[in-house]
């Protein structure tokens, strides 16, 4: 059998950036399900992007699939031939389809009868024959939004396709892919040297194209970019604004990068810094520079795709380029400061929020009540609260923020602050949406966070009230988003808050305007919580210390963070296990004897010893378990309940629970369920699985 590396090249036009790397990443996936599913053998599989081409690399693969030995099994004996031993129709057939006669069958002997068998080979077919449509069933399955059509072709793809190289080894796979006949061409740098080139091999691959200015490893490419950004940051004494997702967005629009740094008129400063940066980065895809203080610098990074003798030509371009859109930001900041803030509140009634929910000016006055209600919950200043929340949408209808929206909330703090307002209703504007993404920092202060955890049960009472509750993958409104930034700001800042209270605070606030008012305040607040499942898997907490404390429903999102931590340390207890498996025993035996809350024991009919143990072991800690679930000291809870494992093993070892004596039952019974009671108090700790 031989075996090669394998190279598909599909060479296309410019590819959308953003979707770059998902669409190669996907042509590598559809490419493997396919090999898998052809059985095919392989070493392993490697996708290569750049701007214009996707390439998939099969390391070792071989040449065609191996033979296999196929067995079919036919009709019964018996009704494979009639009573003068003819065969029948049945057999026939069956005989035809496997190119044999009957009398050639095989037979298949079982314990339960006897049967016609067709033994054969199935000779493996050859990748030649295989890959074209292979190729063509992978690149259908992409991720493409919205296919194009070139010239008078009625093929669809998501960009211009000019070459299509599909090589096994030196050897070219014939075949025609989206309309175009595979070769061994190759399209390089689209103004550094040749336009097209011959590849003698696929192992040539990379190192041909970087010998023509291409280099078609994205991996690599965005290593270069990001160690020659921070080297030439270092050189201006300064530190580059670079995320990810923007170092993908450039590594996927160049294949030749080439790092430059240019500058602008320091005067620009003057602008906010993130109505700049965000221009800078998301208009023009550069890298902001920033001091050692994380003030911007007038000077920036930029990656281009040539490599010019004279760089100064590309500098003085980009110059240009950025002047005019600093220029509006400037125009822009000065406008807006003529105006104060709340002067915008009255044209924040010509902003629908949503139709029922009525205007932005509407949803601010509920916001700013809210507000200042938890502040007051909080122990904060709820005037202050309520001022931010009052105006925490006011920027929306400035000029800056209309023309980059992604700078609302800073914004609010810079005019806040321009017009006199307090430095804690200005921060409060800024900190209003964190956090905006998973990981993103939390407000700093309480009546930051009060806004926040305003604006967004405001978002999800309103929505869940008019009936339109996330379904699948559909969250216009982000409302799992919005609720997992409540139980952030929640349990991160141990804000002893009620969700219980939150939601009917702010039902309240909607008047007449929602709909669906049954079980509303349940609904949300069990929305919410359940967003909790998927945080705590993503910390790799087992799913069963969640169903146990999820059981009790604690509607305050920091006691339900402490419960859990307290749940997962008794886990890893050796008692705690045992004790786990015995309140499963207690709960299934209160469940059949439909018992469901502690009644009264009388200890003049306890006929063991281990009876008077238990109960006197539950007496004893019963009042201090009650303080310090009192005090939400979970794990005092537990460090006193674990001593209750020697003689809970005890008592089931020694004590027939179900006595045929009815009060002696009742009595056992009613000791199982103060039992049970106690340990309720923190999770159902019977659902904890009972091994480590």
């Amino acid at each position: 059998m031989r075996y090669e590396n394998l190279l598909i090249e599909i060479g296309t036009e410019e590819l959308p950036p953003k979707a770059l790397c998902k669409l190669a990443q996907a042509f590598a996936d559809n490419m493997q399900n396919a090999l898998d599913t052809a059985e095919l053998k392989y070493t392993s599989i490697k996708w290569f992007a750049s701007p214009r081409r996707l390439a998939v690399n099969v390391l070792e693969l071989a040449e065609q699939q191996e033979d296999k030995l196929i067995e079919k099994k036919g009709p019964a004996v018996s009704v494979a031939f009639d009573e003068t031993g003819q065969a029948t129709k049945a057999a026939q057939g069956w005989a035809r389809s496997n190119g044999i006669t009957v009398e050639q069958a095989d037979r298949l002997t079982t314990d339960k009868g006897e049967w016609l068998l067709f033994k054969g080979e199935s000779k493996g077919e050859t990748i030649s024959s295989l890959l074209p449509s292979m190729i063509d069933g992978a690149l259908k399955k992409l991720p493409i939004p919205k296919a194009m059509r070139w010239g008078s072709s009625s093929i669809q793809f998501i960009r211009p396709v000019h070459t299509v190289t599909v090589l096994f080894g030196a050897d070219v796979i014939k075949g025609n892919i989206l309309g175009i006949d595979s070769d061994r061409v190759i399209q390089g740098h689209r103004f550094h040297g040749e336009k097209q080139f011959s590849l003698a091999h696929a192992n040539d691959y990379l190192a041909q194209l970087e010998a023509h200015h291409v280099l078609a490893d994205f991996a690599t490419r965005k290593a270069k970019i990001q160690q020659q950004v921070k080297a030439t940051a270092q050189k201006e004494n300064a530190v580059a604004d670079m995320n990810d997702e923007l170092l993908d967005e450039v590594t996927a629009l160049v294949e030749w990068p080439v790092v430059l740094t240019a500058s602008f008129d320091e005067s620009f400063l003057e602008v906010p810094k993130e109505a700049l940066i965000y221009t800078m980065k998301d208009d023009q895809k550069y890298f902001p520079l920033l001091d050692q203080n994380g003030q911007l610098k007038s000077r920036f990074v930029f990656v281009t795709n040539i490599e010019s003798k004279d760089p100064k030509q590309i500098i003085g371009g980009n110059e240009k380029v950025i002047r005019p859109r600093l220029a509006d930001a400037e125009f822009f900041f000065n406008t807006d400061k003529k105006t104060t803030l709340e002067s915008r509140l009255e044209s924040l009634k010509t902003v629908l929020f949503q139709k029922q929910l009525g205007t932005l000016y509407e949803k601010s006055q509920r916001i700013a009540e809210l507000s200042g209600t938890i502040a007051s919950m909080l122990g904060s200043d709820a005037v202050l609260a309520s001022r931010a929340g009052l105006l925490s949408k006011t920027d929306l209808m400035t000029n800056m923020v209309m023309e980059f929206p992604d700078v609302q909330g800073v914004m609010g703090m810079h005019y806040a602050k321009n017009d006199g307002e307090s430095d804690t209703v200005a921060l409060a504007l800024n900190e209003q949406y964190m956090p905006r993404f998973a990981g993103d920092q939390l407000p700093t202060s309480h009546i930051s966070s009060a806004v926040a955890l305003a604006d967004k049960i405001d978002t999800l009472v309103g929505i869940f009230g008019i009936g339109q509750v996330p379904k699948g993958d559909k969250d216009p409104f982000a409302l799992r988003r919005a609720a997992i930034g409540v139980l952030r700001i929640s349990v991160e800042m141990k804000l002893p808050l009620d969700l219980t209270e939150l939601v009917q605070a702010s039902i309240d606030s909607f008047a007449d305007k929602l709909t669906h008012v049954e079980d509303l305040t349940s609904q949300v607040v069990d929305f919410i919580l359940g967003r909790f499942r998927a945080w705590y898997q993503d910390q790799n907490i087992d799913i069963d210390v969640i169903q146990a404390v999820a059981a009790r429903r604690p509607t305050k999102p920091a006691d339900f963070a402490a419960r859990i931590e307290a749940v997962s340390e008794f886990k890893r207890l050796t008692s705690g296990l045992a004790l786990a498996s015995a309140n499963k025993r207690v709960a299934n035996i209160l469940a059949k004897n439909k018992i469901t809350g502690t009644t009264t024991i009388d200890p003049s009919l306890f006929e063991s010893e281990h009876e008077t143990a238990l109960a006197d072991a539950l007496n004893s800690i019963e009042g201090t378990v009650n303080a310090f679930v009192n005090d939400a000291n979970y794990q005092g809870v537990f460090d006193q309940l674990a001593t209750l494992h020697v003689k809970v093993d005890n008592f089931f070892d020694n004590v027939m629970v179900m006595a045929e004596d009815e009060k002696v039952r009742n009595n056992r019974l009613a000791l199982l369920s103060k039992l049970r009671t106690l340990f309720l108090l923190v999770a159902d700790i019977s659902m904890l699985n009972q091994q480590q």
